[in-house]
């Protein structure tokens, strides 16, 4: 078994003896990396990789084993020195590139065009825009969710987010001359929440945001290092001359100072000036590292050949050719338990715990000493335990927590038994093969699905897939790349020829991805997801085979609509029974295709895809009429054409429109046979339209005729006077004698021509009779004209006539000379006053 070093020997002292630094090695990487003077770099921040573009500034050796490179290539390392990817670039000069919080590297070139690659050379182009392409790119600062690019003409523009959007032009500080060196300070960490630029021009700082650019008012510049801690609190600042200058970001509290030109060994210029957490900052030189604390205290470090450091959030990790280090700030739990001469409880219980388990009788009275701060101590020894890198310290400390829970009545094991799930996860991690040296404070700041997210993108899914199903996550997310990136592998079997082959391989990538979903529990993975992978790749057969698999419609559809299975698409629609998205497919289809193509899906579908013909139907009929006909038209459906034509005619102002509607619908009725009343009486409608248009001419347009029924315009024929178009009317629509009687009677009525319909009524005999010349007469009032009709009518019926013209005399005679004795008496009952009683009697003696 290797001897592992008690954690107080990599420790550091600062601050005569008060606070302590640690140097821990990660990995140790001997000849994995180039040498990293010859390289621009830039690094990934928690425990992420680093990425190495050659600086052509600088000459290259011949004989050394750096491959030689004729075109820009960017080359991506894990911490452990295990090479991730590598990629050529040859979109114009790179200007800048930096890491995103997604472990994605952006690489910005100087037409302001910039790409987002993940782990596996995948990438999504975006762009500045086009001001920016033709004032170009001079320089550019990459934070975690965006950037900040500066311009030729010396403006600068933020991008926030990743997903391409506009850049915003922040004020303009009037430069006159590019900045000695500037940096940002990212949203998130500013009081105001937007992005704040820190420009050293001459011998200030410039600080700009969206809104305004301040003159700090400095005298002590220009500085060649700009750089803000992890907090955004504090920025160190290093003169041309070399003091070492920290100030709050506020410029009101000078922090410290420090002169590096008195530091021994070093040599050549500086090259990073980066913070260790947010107390010490990290100053390298080619060969030399120091760590200057908060009072000016130093510590040394020694490194062979170059180095690059990385700010953390509670460290600064230090990527040498041979080594890759983390160095912070000995954490409080550790310092109390493991500090030379501590009395803390932490610290007796850790050796009461030691005492324990060499059956020494100390440790009972060592629990005793710290009874009542034992809670706290138990506590603080789970924390150390978190902070620790090796497994051995790890378990010695949590084996001392669980010693003093042993002590307590109660005790909540949530904590222990969450941090020795993280150890494991983080050990995990942390191997060479893996390559992610987290800290316990970076993992709980990241959270673990973020972690699990980051080996995905590393292709290990296996070691995701384990980590999800430890911690209780859902493995979606890790179902789901596995699955995309098992498309991207799979390549088509040979057990035939051409498509044959394809499907083949189509068949069993399908089968392989459903069953591990079904067993490993990724039911809510969604299928269609997966499935525009395949089809982006160009395996169009699988991604339909997998939408099978997708139970929302809402999400099989639109995926089809792009693949073009423009049929499947609308028949999965038509399977949901969501309206809303058969209106979408539907509308989707009518935009892109001709329109027989159109049609003619709809036809070849049959009974399937009759709701969506259906709901066709109801849409056209409200919003596109145009579309409904077409549509009936290419479907052969004369009836429903004819009945939408009828349908716009009697909205239709223009009467020959009108008319030609009405004959387009009688054209279409009298091709189906079974219509042929339907036909008849559309010529006919059509006719009397042309009819009336002709009368209305005649008219000089005073009397309104167009539109009205056959009945309607014989009786406003006869009330002005147009009584021979009248009867043309009667000969051409074969108006029955009785109808054409009714309307003339009524008409002649009440135009009050007495003398033309008694003219009328002797013409010849009255289909209809007399009876109703003597009622309608009576009832419209004119009961003296209508007396004489009453004698043309039946004599049974004559009594109840005279009465309704209000003749009782007449009635009674009529009963008299008809000797009908029953109908006089009835009279007599029925008589409106004593009068015509007496008169009725006497007639009765008579």
């Amino acid at each position: 078994m290797a001897i592992v070093d008690h954690p107080t020997t990599s420790w550091q002292a600062m601050q005569e003896g008060n606070v302590f630094y640690r140097r821990q090695q990660c990995y140790s990487t001997p000849g994995k990396l180039p040498e990293l003077g010859d390289y621009i770099v830039a690094g990934c921040r928690y425990g992420g990789p680093i990425a190495l573009m050659r600086d052509h500034t600088k000459l290259l050796a011949l004989g050394r084993s750096t491959p030689a490179i004729t075109k820009a290539q960017i080359q991506i390392y894990s911490p452990a020195g295990e090479g991730l990817l590598v990629f050529s670039w040859d979109q114009g000069k790179i200007i800048r590139f930096g890491w995103t919080i997604d472990e994605k590297l952006a690489v910005l070139n100087e037409e302001g065009v910039y790409r987002l690659y993940d782990l596996q050379g995948d990438y999504q182009q975006h762009s500045l825009g086009a001001e920016a392409a033709e004032l170009g790119v001079i320089d550019a600062r990459i934070h975690d969710n965006g950037l900040v690019a500066l311009t030729s003409s010396l403006t600068l523009l933020e991008v926030k987010g990743w997903e391409g959007g506009q850049p915003l032009v922040l004020a303009n500080p009037s430069l006159s001359e590019p900045p000695h060196s500037w940096a940002v300070i990212p949203p998130d960490l500013n009081i105001s929440r937007h992005v704040e630029v820190l420009l050293s021009v001459d011998a200030t700082i410039y600080t700009v945001d969206n809104l305004e650019s301040v003159d700090q008012r400095l005298s002590r510049g220009p500085f060649t290092h700009v750089s803000p801690s992890p907090n955004g609190k504090s920025l160190a600042l290093l003169t041309f001359n070399g003091s070492l200058w920290v100030v709050s970001t506020d410029f009101q509290r000078s922090m410290a100072e420090f002169e590096t030109s008195n530091v021994p060994g070093a040599e050549g210029p500086i090259r990073q000036v980066e913070w260790c957490g947010n107390d010490a900052i990290l100053v390298t030189w080619n060969s030399t590292v120091i760590l200057v604390g908060p009072f000016g205290d130093i510590l040394h470090y020694a490194y062979s050949g170059t180095t690059f450091a990385i700010t953390e959030m509670d460290g600064v990790r230090v990527m040498g050719e041979d080594v890759c280090d983390l160095i912070q700030k000995v954490p409080d739990s550790t310092l109390s338990i493991f500090r030379p001469g501590s009395t803390s409880p932490s610290a007796i219980l850790y050796d009461a715990w030691e005492s324990f388990a060499r059956k020494s009788p100390k440790a009972d009275e060592s629990i005793r000493s710290i009874k009542p701060e034992l809670a706290k101590a138990v506590n603080e020894c789970i924390d150390a335990a978190g902070q620790e890198w090796e497994p051995h310290w790890q378990r010695r400390l949590l084996n001392a927590a669980k010693f003093g829970r042993g002590f307590l009545d109660f005790h909540n094991p949530t904590d222990f038994v969450q941090m020795g799930q993280t150890l494991k996860v983080l050990n995990a991690v942390r191997y060479y093969e893996v390559g992610i040296p987290l800290t316990y404070s970076q993992y709980n700041y990241a959270s673990p699905s973020r972690l699990i997210t980051r080996l995905t993108s590393r292709n290990m899914h296996l070691l995701a897939l384990r980590i999800s199903g430890f911690l209780g996550i859902k493995p979606d997310a890790v179902l789901k790349h596995w699955a995309c990136a098992k498309i991207l592998r799979s390549r088509p079997t040979i057990t035939g020829t051409g498509k044959d082959a394809e499907l083949s391989a189509d068949d069993e990538v399908c089968r392989m991805i459903v069953e591990k979903f079904e067993e490993l529990g990724g039911t809510e993975v969604s299928y269609a997801d997966i499935a525009k992978k395949a089809w982006e790749v160009g395996r169009g057969g699988l991604a339909t085979k997998l939408l099978d698999h997708e139970p929302k419609g809402s999400d099989q559809v639109p995926l089809l609509l792009d693949m073009k299975e423009d049929k499947l698409a609308l028949v999965k629609a038509v399977d949901s029974g969501d309206t809303d998205l058969v209106y979408h497919v539907l509308l989707h289809l009518h935009k892109r295709l001709p329109l027989g193509s159109f049609f003619r899906l709809l036809e070849d579908g049959g009974k399937g895809l009759a709701p969506a013909s259906k709901l066709l139907e109801v849409y056209a009929r409200e919003q596109n009429r145009e579309m409904l006909r077409d549509f009936y038209y290419s479907d052969d459906r004369r009836v429903e054409s004819a009945v939408l034509s009828l349908e716009e005619a009697s909205h239709m102002l223009d009467q020959t429109s009108r008319i030609t509607a009405v004959k387009t619908a009688q054209k279409f009725f009298s091709e189906d046979k079974d219509r042929s009343f339907e036909a008849k009486m559309a010529d006919e409608s059509a006719r009397l339209l042309t009819f009336q248009q002709q009368l209305e001419n005649e008219a000089d347009g005073k009397i309104k005729f167009f539109g009205l029924s056959l009945n309607e315009t014989i009786r406003l024929c006869l009330l002005n006077g147009f009584s021979k178009r009248a009867d043309k009317m009667k000969s051409d629509f074969k108006v029955p004698d009785k109808r054409f009687w009714y309307i003339k009677l009524y008409s002649l009525t009440e135009s009050r021509d007495f003398e033309g319909l008694e003219a009328f009524a002797k013409s010849k005999r009255s289909p209809i009779g007399y009876e109703p010349f003597v009622r309608h007469l009576a009832e419209k009032g004119y009961q003296k004209e209508a007396i004489p009709y009453v004698a043309k009518c039946d004599s049974p019926k004559r009594a109840d006539l005279y009465v309704e013209c209000g003749e009782w005399r007449m009635a009674g005679k009529e009963c008299k000379d008809r000797n009908d004795k029953a109908k006089l008496d009835e009279l007599r009952k029925k008589a409106p006053n004593s009068m015509i009683a007496r008169e009725l009697d006497q007639l009765r003696l008579q």
